[in-house]
């Protein structure tokens, strides 16, 4: 799937600089949030790297706390909401998609 296929999706500046930090194996709080849902988010057809951190759940969090956000918690379950968000909406677009190049 082209990366194209996620503009306009809400969350996607942030899982594009998610999906680029993981690539780069730079793993800043976008890339950790991608590291969370791999398999999802390969199944609706992006690449994400193999090499992922273990317990990504608990690192964001950690990384979070590191970075010295002033509430850690908030911000670790805003970026979740998020990753949910762009999750759904991609598996919507694609379901139209599917239905829309299906034969009638």
């Amino acid at each position: 799937m082209s990366e194209d296929a996620l503009r306009g999706l809400p969350g996607e500046p942030l899982i594009r600089r998610g999906l680029a930090d993981a690539r780069e194996g730079a793993w800043t709080p976008e890339a950790l949030l991608v590291a969370i849902a791999p398999t999802r988010l390969r199944e609706l057809g992006l690449e994400v790297p193999a090499e992922l951190p273990r317990d990504a759940e608990l690192a964001l969090y950690a990384r979070l706390q590191a970075d010295g956000e002033d509430d850690p918690y908030a911000r670790y379950d805003a970026l979740l909401r998020e990753l949910d968000s762009f999750l759904e909406a991609l598996e919507s677009r694609r379901r139209r998609e599917g239905a829309a190049s299906s034969p009638a």
